[in-house]
């Protein structure tokens, strides 16, 4: 039998959170879906997306507000997400962020995949995509207004201004009245009906900057990067080996730094690094996979974060490539490690 499709328990939690805020009653949400959150407080746990399903109409009704799938963006503080917030705000612009986005709902959800295409219409532009993979959705407006809503607020939050798409399409009829949509979602110009849900931004919005990260805000993934900086010998120069760890261990915040970028911090040609680390005895995978692990070992002692979590934030594309390497570098699987 095929496992159900599955979503982070904290995504569920979430929804039950922002409803409460609406004055819905959350114990009684949670036993109409036989949903039992102090079962679920693992940063691993999942719940069928079934689960969420069966919760989205019966919060509609109890928050007495028919537009609280687009409006849930709004009372969400971007800043608590996480692993989530701490890539994103490392991205040096909208677009770069966009792109990590897409990786991370990509290995979080098993229901919603999102992606990217050029927008002829607007060059230099693009369009996002939200496609739905679950036959488990059941109610695809709750679920794509929902993410947009999310999606559009936490740009905001990223470049400090409001983040305008150019168009909106909607996979999903036409309600009677779209004042809402045209409001919340920014813009008028809107399709209902359409073959595919997606949102086009220009050029210049794909530009917009995002202010650096307040490490105050994340002291626990400095923390690790700073204590495998402090192992470095302060007595005597660095080798070039050492020097390369320690940039590695910089530049690593959801995505794997490549050679090239770590030859240009060290004023140094992708060739003549390879050629001297080559003669020290090293390859710079050796080290990108030793940084990896040390950095791996310190996030799995942490409980709050998900084993995807981790896996995002050493840059794997997917968590199994991630459950693959550390298992080849500590001979068991991140979760035994973790218990």
């Amino acid at each position: 039998m095929t496992p159900p499709d599955t979503l982070a328990a904290s995504s569920l939690n979430l929804l039950l959170w922002v409803a409460g805020q609406h004055g819905a009653d959350v114990p009684a949400l949670s036993q109409a879906i036989g949903f039992d959150p102090a079962a679920t407080a693992g940063p691993d746990a999942r719940v069928p997306i079934a689960t969420i399903q069966r919760l989205w109409p019966l919060v509609m009704a109890a928050t007495h507000d028919p537009y609280f799938d687009l409006h849930i963006g709004g009372h969400i503080n971007f800043a608590t997400a996480g692993t989530l917030a701490y890539v994103l705000m490392h991205a040096p612009t909208a677009g770069a962020a966009i792109t990590q986005l897409c990786r991370y709902q990509d290995i979080a959800c098993q229901g919603v995949r999102t992606f990217q295409t050029p927008a002829a219409e607007w060059p230099g532009g693009i369009w996002l995509n939200l496609e739905l993979t679950s036959p488990a959705i059941v109610h695809p407006r709750y679920v794509l207004n929902s993410e947009l809503s999310i999606y559009l607020a936490a740009f905001a939050t990223l470049t400090g201004q409001p983040v305008v798409p150019k168009a909106v399409r909607l996979a999903y009829p036409r309600p009677a009245d779209i004042r809402e949509h045209e409001q919340t979602l920014g813009t008028t110009n809107l399709v209902f009906d359409a073959p595919f849900t997606q949102v086009a931004f220009d050029a210049a919005t794909l530009a917009l900057p995002i202010p650096h990260a307040n490490p105050a805000l994340f002291p626990l993934f400095e923390q690790h990067a700073a204590a495998l900086l402090a192992q470095l010998p302060t007595q005597q120069p660095l080798t070039l080996a050492e020097r390369v760890r320690a940039e590695i261990v910089r530049l690593l915040k959801g995505e794997a730094p490549t050679l090239a970028a770590v030859a240009d911090c060290l004023h140094l040609g992708v060739r003549t690094l390879q050629l001297k680390l080559k003669e020290a005895g090293h390859t710079y995978q050796q080290l990108l996979d030793a940084v990896r692990n040390d950095l791996a070992q310190r996030h799995l002692r942490e409980p709050h974060l998900s084993i995807t979590d981790v896996a995002f934030l050493l840059g794997f594309s997917e968590p199994s490539v991630f459950v693959r390497s550390f298992k080849k570098w500590t001979g068991q699987t991140p979760g035994a490690f973790r218990r």
